[in-house]
């Protein structure tokens, strides 16, 4: 019989891309991965998702449904806006000891392990956090309708602001703006293609407008600068001091290096883990209460 209490735990990093999964006891581990889920733009499928993993994970290690309802299980799962809302979904589950958060502070605890330090998390989206003292403080993550700014998706819908302001004679065009026009085909194409797409469908430009950044074009490097500056006023409001490692997690947050503050810029070191390598810890503290 698994020692529930120091042997196991249950950590899910549910993020909108995909969902990682992993179960320890003692010293092995299994893993599984699913499709993204986001709690509030499909609740259902994103209950769905937390338990076939946990499904899965018990089938591959072997122990019994009862078994896995016993193991601490700590979630964070992207499109939790508030604690009633994790709450709803670990009652949607069959763990016993379970904790449901956004999945900002298991991105905190992966990548700065133990230690202080402050980190970037912008890919599609954008949050950022300082841990100071002991204490984590996070601010964004609410959305490209009002936030997330220097995300992808905010990277992208600029691009084609800026392409409209292009044809408009408020800033002169360039290779990304004109091979952008050439892509969607016209004014009023960028305009339709706006009004339906995504967060991810915005993003999908970002790479190209970083690419058109660090190649000295003009607007490409208005619009990345722009980010860049988003992110250090940021890091200021939350207390950053010029010791401070900022730790950058995500797939654009990288690329922002060469254009922050130089003072910032020098202070940038990789994650300690992951996401779900901080799933894991929160998991194992559960455990240990």
């Amino acid at each position: 019989m698994v020692n529930q209490t120091t042997d196991a735990c249950i950590g899910i990093d549910g993020g909108g891309t995909n969902c990682r999964f992993a179960l320890r006891l003692g010293a092995r581990r299994w893993d599984v991965k699913l499709a993204g889920a986001n709690a509030s733009t499909d609740f259902d499928r994103a209950v769905e998702t937390l338990r076939s993993g946990l499904d899965q994970l018990a089938t591959a290690a072997g122990i019994t449904d009862t078994q896995m309802a016993e193991i601490p299980t700590f979630i964070g799962l992207a499109g939790v806006m508030d604690a009633a809302m994790g709450a709803a979904i670990a009652t949607a589950l069959p763990q016993k000891n379970v904790t449901v958060e956004d999945d900002k502070r298991t991105a905190m605890v992966g990548a700065l392990g133990a230690s202080d330090g402050c980190i970037l998390g912008i890919g599609t989206g954008t949050f950022i956090g300082r841990r100071a003292g002991g204490v984590d403080r996070l601010i964004g993550g609410w959305g490209l309708v009002l936030g997330d700014v220097a995300s992808g998706g905010y990277l992208g819908r600029g691009l084609l602001s800026r392409v409209l302001e292009v044809e408009d004679g408020l800033h002169p065009a360039s290779e990304l703006t004109r091979e952008t026009l050439a892509e969607l085909t016209s004014p009023a194409a960028i305009v339709g293609f706006a009004a339906r797409a995504t967060p991810g469908d915005f993003a999908r430009f970002a790479p190209r407008i970083v690419e058109a950044a660090n190649a000295g074009d003009i607007n490409g490097l208005a619009l990345v600068q722009d980010g860049a500056a988003h992110i250090a006023r940021r890091l200021k409001h939350l207390g950053w001091q010029s010791d401070e490692t900022i730790v950058p997690i995500g797939g654009l947050a990288p690329h922002y290096a060469p254009f922050l503050p130089a003072e910032m810029a020098a202070c940038i070191v990789p994650p300690q883990g992951s996401s779900l390598d901080g799933a894991l810890t929160l998991a194992a503290q559960m455990g240990e209460k």
